[in-house]
This record gives C-alpha cells, sequence and structure tokens, in this order.
C-alpha cells in the first residue's frame, strides 16, 4: 500500500477535476493522503476533503512564505483545528529564504509559535525548509524539535544536515526530484538514509517525477519514487513501499 505523505490537493490546480482524481486513489493502491496545510484558505479546503473521503487527513498550519496572513485569530483557528481527529500534524511551517516572500524574523516568529503548537498538542511537526539550511536547523536544535517529532518534508539539502535531523529522530521526505537526473544530492541522502526514516511524498500538484516531469503531480506517482530509492538502495519496490506506509503510521498516529 502506498502512503502519501504531503499533498497540496487544495491547490487551484485540481479546481477542475478535484473529486475525480481523489476517487482514483483506493483502487489504485494509495490507502492514505495526507493533505499538508499552507494557506489560510486551504485550512478550510481541508477540512472539507477529510470530511468527504474517509482516506484524506490534513494539517494545521501556515507554510512561511504565507506568515503574513497569520495572526492571533488564526493561530487560534489552527488551535482548534488541531483537536479533529484528523488533523496529523502541525504544518508545514518553516523557513523558505528562496521567494523571500516574508521578512526572516516574522517567518521565524511564526515557525517557533507552530512548533510550540505541535508541543502543546503532541503532534509531530511538518518541517519546510529552503535555502535556510543553517537557521532552520540552528531554530529545530534551538526549539528542541526532537521532543516534538516530525519530518523534514521535500528534503533538499545533503548528507550532513540530513545527519544532524536523523540525531533528532526525525523523519526525511523524499519526493519527485530524487527521480531527476541532475539530482545527485538528493540520491545521495537517499542512499544515506535508513529506510525506517523515510517518508513518500509528492508535494503535489509540484514535482512531478521522471517520466512525468514539468506536469501536474498526483499521488499515483508515488511508485516511480519507491522504484528510484530501491534501485538507490538495492532492494524491492515493494520493501520501500511497505516501510515507508509503516513509518507514516507510526509517525502520525494512525
Amino acid at each position: 500500500m502506498i502512503f502519501e505523505s504531503h499533498a497540496h490537493y487544495d491547490d487551484a490546480a485540481f479546481d477542475e477535476d478535484r473529486k475525480e482524481v481523489l476517487l482514483l486513489m483506493p483502487e489504485n493502491g494509495v490507502s492514505h493522503v495526507v493533505n499538508a496545510a499552507s494557506s489560510v484558505k486551504s485550512l478550510g479546503e481541508i477540512e472539507d476533503m477529510m470530511e468527504e473521503y474517509s482516506y484524506v487527513y490534513g494539517t494545521a498550519g501556515i507554510h512561511p512564505d504565507d506568515v503574513g496572513d497569520l495572526n492571533e485569530e488564526v493561530y487560534q483557528r489552527l488551535e482548534k483545528l488541531c483537536k479533529l481527529e484528523k488533523i496529523v500534524a502541525v504544518g508545514e511551517t518553516g523557513l523558505d529564504y528562496y521567494w523571500d516572500k516574508e521578512k526572516h524574523d516574522v517567518q521565524k516568529k511564526w515557525f517557533e509559535r507552530q512548533v510550540e503548537l505541535a508541543r502543546g498538542e503532541k503532534l509531530p511537526v511538518i518541517i519546510h525548509s529552503r535555502d535556510a539550511a543553517a537557521d532552520t536547523l540552528d531554530m529545530a536544535k534551538a526549539l528542541k524539535i526532537g521532543e516534538v517529532g516530525g519530518e523534514v518534508h521535500c528534503f533538499s539539502y545533503g548528507i550532513e544536515m540530513a545527519r544532524e535531523y536523523l540525531n533528532m529522530g526525525l523523519y526525511i521526505g523524499i519526493g519527485g526530484v530524487v527521480t531527476f537526473k541532475n539530482a545527485k544530492k538528493l540520491k545521495e541522502v537517499a542512499e544515506y538514509v535508513p529506510l525506517e526514516n523515510i517518508l513518500l511524498e509528492t508535494d503535489c500538484p509540484y514535482l512531478a517525477p521522471v517520466p512525468y516531469r514539468g506536469k501536474r503531480n498526483t499521488s499515483l506517482l508515488i511508485p516511480y519514487i519507491a522504484e528510484e530509492i530501491a534501485r538507490i538502495k538495492g532492494v524491492s519496490t515493494e520493501e520501500v513501499l511497505n516501510v515507508t506506509h509503516a513509518n507514516a503510521m507510526k509517525l502520525f498516529g494512525l
């Protein structure tokens, strides 16, 4: 069975056929989909999807690119969402210096607040980090994220950084980029990180794996990611799917 640990089916890319796509999941071996919150708008859409589809779960959080919309009222809404049975994590939260849409101090403030929320609600945290390796790691250590538990999703750094997060007991999220020919660093990480510490994800509709690179991504393409990790590690695709499924079930308490 396939566990999709990080998707964005609330994205406008699915506005025309969201229902049709989601209904394909069970018959194609996708047993669970975690739809990660990113914006204030996404919060209500995730609630609706969780109600409609038994296999869709959600997270409660605001992406670092959108923390300008975060205030105490929205934070209280996140707190209420965390009480829902099918909310399995806080996030995605973290730091993004690539787009640099929000001031770094504002990103750090709300990253810390969302980690505090995860700690208080006894939920894992989903960390987003892009072009912010040092600051994210420094905050993760200062906030003792290892005590909270969680995942660095869509991992984009090298082995040394992966080692730091593994030492905290965190999971490493790997998606379609691992199938790209030029993704040498991520292939090395996929080889280095124990299978028991990997989660499979798409971050759809983005980052579709080869041979669909550049097209809209969906959870149905996860087998291509699993196949590449299996090739790198010298194990079967079935083993990759089974172990990562068990990892996600453990992290999200399902």
